[in-house]
């Protein structure tokens, strides 16, 4: 195995690397020389050094070395970046990326693929199962480079990968790599913990304002950047800061509720960012279980007015208008109801404002009891615009002007236009408003231009065609929303004590809480804000003939569509008369609209090598990203149009996370100076004889025998407990730990002791479906002491009671015959042989194993995988995806036994939901088939009263 700094020998050609910039070859170098963490400003092209890396080690030949930690995603764009430059070197010695990233490949196929060598993306938990089994051996690899280090915690399964590594391997190279900055600030000297999780001792810090970095990207061939300061609407203007003040009132009332907690990032300003949700979560956790019922609600809250500030700015009027019904629907108790537990937010005037406005930007009118006519005052239209869209209208229109007088451009950059948005809601916004922009329609036309002829009228881009559409579908909407909305909730109650799963906050930008998702289905009874008796946000009702006045002033746009304008529905097919239309497009006129994309960016523009970039939202990673492809590329003109909202959110959002990038490297590089450098203390030059005596036991009192042994004791584990930090830690403890396909119990500790770990959500999880039951009674057939082992997250309360409802309903009887500690005592009452262990942290649970192993006998794996299979089966041949099994076990009927039936009778789920009642039941039992099959044939509508 040749050492990874070994040179090329002269018949091969040499390697040749796609980094133009000074910045990106110093770094290269850097790495090259030494083992180190390199963290990267976002935007400078992170991705494209990695490849560069692997490519140089990949062309000497001779080679395994790892990659962990990539997705799916950059698997894809560091394979086909190592395929092009593995031709443009002409390396006859590349191999490529290969992918061990399934449970279905089998052992067989990953140790042949080791032995042949090459570049290996493997996912943590099957890695961590192949060094342990030495199915791959550590001693073996070239180097490792570990993506996404930010994430690396002590019992992160990454880090248990780099300390098996280290044990075994201390010639071979490990680089690792990440670009944000702000997860290595937080903590006490969290650079020098994660550099140690590592076994680094370098750091390479490379921020933007770097010397060599600012050099490249700001020389002669700098990106042309046109920045557009766009005003709000007075309407925008005062939503936001209603919105703004709900927010100041609710984290103070949370600072009033909780003085004992660390509340110094609880300000407004953080509050505007995704992870402040999720902080305050991390904080209260602890104390979750004595935390009021306001103070959860309130946190509920700050993630939910975060979310309608982002909607402000993205959505329009209508859908902005619809997604404020669905927030009020979910926060207010329904009619008649004496619960009076509202959030607080709804009680301000700033509320009343907000709602109030919101509907206002859409239509205006007076509720009157009285029938409506005509050409009484109704509700009347008002469907303001983005401020965005018309800007957007002239920034295209210049564009246009530009191409037409400069046809031809003297370099590589195609005419095309890039538009780059948040997310693809926007993108289809974006897209219907560009297609229906020039829709001339005579219905459609502005009520001041009464009078004017038309020839002397100047045609404008105008949003109005599009707006008309999306209000007629908001009131056929509001019909059936008032069916769903009282369910509304019920439903956002459970979320708030949480017993319904926390996501961490909003889990992408711009879009409702998951709860919140499933009301966009119906539409809502709703209108303005008003006072209710109690004091707070009350909506009236809009009378039905004043919607269906609206409706007929709107109908006429609809009823003479002709068929021009309807193929420019967005609801048209687009593969209708495809053999007519199908072309390749031209790239010099086309417009692209695309959400930011991370990484995958670096591709876009180079695939596109667009000459103008309109900016809808702004990024700062993607800035960086032109500037890096601008001057890498000195023939390609760019561009770039830079869109922002004056005195708003997203600008104040966007240069906070400018400053606490800039604060997160200033901090990195003050601990870097402080640093103190580690020295390891190597297990491997242990003297034998001390090594021996560690393992004595002295403890011998009560008779009991003196216990020495030169082996370290073991533990064989379930290949699926891999996705925990319990394994990490006992082989932190200098414990064994054999991967095995176990049938009975999740961990064998001794020869007698079977530990059945469960995680509180697995544990309810695990009583819903009836599978702990069969998990107790196989482990008491094969072992004398089983054991069920509840395990708690270290960060969180060592309590029941957060969890005691997690399956039940608000308000209900169930609630009481459904809780978790009721349904241990039944546990315990069937299987009185079973002992119960509580562990307040994986940290306690390694302990506790230890103490159990404790002149105890040391577990015989083969047997182990044994116990619990049919006479005759192959535990080999059971190696199954586990992801389908998963969802398998949680249907009512499939105990484990029928699982295995199932397994071995079909090829996947669907065959098994469309398997017949007979089939099932000849093949698991009359009572478990008759469930299987009532589960697949539910209907979604059910209300869960029936089977």
């Amino acid at each position: 195995m040749s050492a990874p700094d070994d040179p090329i020998t002269p018949a091969e050609p040499p390697v040749r690397l796609s980094l133009p910039l000074e910045y990106q070859q110093d770094v290269f170098h850097e790495l090259r020389e030494e083992d180190a963490l390199l963290v990267l400003a976002r935007g400078l092209g992170l991705l494209r050094l990695v490849t560069n890396l692997l490519h140089s080690y990949d062309a000497a030949g001779n080679n395994l070395i790892l990659l962990v930690g990539a997705d799916d995603r950059e698997n894809g764009w560091i394979g086909e970046a190592l395929a092009e430059q593995a031709a443009v070197s002409g390396s006859s010695k590349c191999r490529g990326l290969k992918l061990v990233n399934t449970d279905l490949m089998s052992v067989g196929t990953r140790e042949k693929l080791y032995t042949g060598g090459g570049i290996f993306s493997i996912t943590s938990r099957i890695l961590i199962v192949d060094f342990l089994s030495t199915l791959l051996d550590a001693s073996k690899v070239t180097g490792m480079i570990v993506l996404h280090s930010e994430r690396l915690g002590a019992t992160s399964q990454e880090a248990f990968i780099v300390r098996m590594y280290r044990q075994k391997n201390k010639a071979g190279f490990l680089k690792a790599f990440a670009d944000q900055p702000e997860p290595f600030t937080s903590g006490f000297q969290p650079l020098t913990n994660i550099m140690r999780n590592l076994f680094l001792r370098k750091p390479i810090l490379y921020p933007r304002f770097h010397v060599t970095v600012a050099k490249s990207l700001e020389g002669k061939r700098k990106a042309e950047v046109i920045e557009l300061e766009v005003p709000m609407t007075d309407a925008m203007r005062d939503i936001q800061n209603g919105v703004l003040e709900c927010v100041e009132v609710s984290i103070a009332e949370l600072r009033k509720g909780n003085t004992g907690l660390e509340m110094e990032d609880w300000t407004l300003d953080s509050a505007l960012h995704r992870s402040f949700d999720t902080i305050v979560r991390r904080q209260l956790d602890p104390v979750w279980h004595r935390t009021s019922f306001r103070t959860k609600q309130i946190v509920r809250d700050l993630s939910l007015l975060r979310t309608i500030l982002h909607s402000l700015l993205t959505f329009d009027a209508v859908s902005f208008n619809k997604y404020l019904d669905t927030v009020l629907a979910a926060s207010a108790p329904p009619p008649g109801s004496t619960r009076q537990s509202q959030s607080p937010w709804l009680f301000l005037d700033a509320a009343h404002t907000l709602f109030d406005t919101a509907k206002r930007r859409v239509y205006t009118g007076k509720i009157t009891e009285e029938p409506v006519a005509r050409d009484k005052d109704g509700l009347n239209p008002v469907l303001e615009s983005m401020p965005k869209w018309d800007l957007l209208a002239e920034i295209l229109e210049e564009v246009e002007r530009d191409l037409y007088l400069n046809p031809q451009p003297q370099d590589e950059s195609n005419g095309s236009i890039l538009i780059m948005c948040g997310d693809q809601g926007t993108c289809r916004q974006l897209r219907e408003f560009l297609q229906t922009m020039h829709v001339d329609d005579d219905e459609v036309q502005d009520p001041d231009d009464d009078g004017v002829p038309d020839e002397l009228r100047e045609k404008k881009p105008s949003a109005k065609f599009m707006m008309r559409r999306k209000l007629r579908n908001y009131l056929q909407w509001k019909r059936d929303f008032a069916r769903v909305s009282s369910n509304l909730f019920a439903e956002n109650q459970k979320a708030i004590n949480g017993t319904t799963s926390h996501g961490g906050g909003q889990a992408s930008r711009g879009r409702a809480p998951p709860n919140k998702r499933r009301r966009m289905r119906g539409g809502g009874n709703m209108n303005g804000a008003q006072r209710a008796a109690n004091g707070s946000v009350h909506v009236a009702g809009d009378k039905d003939a004043h919607i269906q006045a609206l409706m007929q002033e709107l109908a006429p746009a609809e009823t003479e569509d002709t068929a021009a304008t309807k193929a420019i529905d967005i609801g048209a097919d687009p593969l209708d008369n495809m053999e007519d239309y199908y072309e390749l497009y031209s790239m010099t006129d086309l417009i692209l609209i695309h959400p930011y994309d991370g990484d995958m960016d670096d591709h876009l523009l180079e695939e596109v090598k667009p000459r103008y970039v309109i900016m809808y939202e702004p990024d700062a990673a993607f800035i960086r990203r032109i500037e890096v492809y601008r001057s890498s590329h000195g023939s390609r003109q760019v561009r770039v149009y830079f869109m922002y909202y004056g005195g708003s959110v997203e600008e104040q959002r966007y240069l906070s996370a400018v400053r606490r990038e800039k604060d997160a490297f200033t901090k990195l590089i003050r601990e870097r100076g402080n640093m103190a450098l580690t020295f390891g203390h190597e297990a491997a030059n242990l003297d034998p004889q001390e090594s021996f005596l560690r393992t004595v036991n002295t403890r011998i009192a009560g008779g009991g025998r003196l216990a020495a042994t030169a082996e370290p004791p073991r533990v064989v584990v379930d290949v699926r407990e891999f996705r925990s930090s319990l394994p990490s830690l006992l082989h932190g403890r200098n414990m064994v730990v054999i991967p095995c396909q176990l049938t009975v119990g999740d961990y064998i500790v001794t020869p007698e002791i079977a530990v059945e770990r469960k995680s509180i959500k697995d544990l309810i999880s695990s009583f819903s479906d009836g599978r702990l039951y069969n998990q107790a009674e196989t482990m008491l057939q094969h072992y004398k002491s089983p054991m069920l082992l509840i395990e708690f997250d270290a960060q969180k309360a060592f309590t029941l009671e957060p969890f005691a409802d997690l399956s039940s309903m608000i308000g209900t009887s169930s609630m009481v015959g459904s809780d978790l500690q009721s349904k241990l005592v039944l546990l315990c009452l069937a299987f009185p042989k079973l002992r119960i262990i509580w562990s307040s942290s994986p940290y306690q649970t390694a302990e506790i194993f230890e103490e159990l192993k404790k002149k105890q006998d040391e577990p015989d794996p083969i047997r182990a995988v044994q116990i619990g299979l049919e006479s005759g089966e192959d535990p080999e041949g059971r190696t199954f995806n586990q992801t389908p099994q998963d969802m398998l076990r949680a249907v009512p009927g499939v105990t484990s036994k029928a699982l295995q039936r199932l397994i071995l009778k079909y090829e996947n789920v669907l065959e098994v939901a469309n398997a017949g009642d007979d089939e099932l039941s000849a093949l698991v039992g009359r009572e478990n088939g008759r469930q299987i099959r009532g589960f697949f044939d539910r209907s979604v509508w059910d209300d869960g009263s029936g089977e």
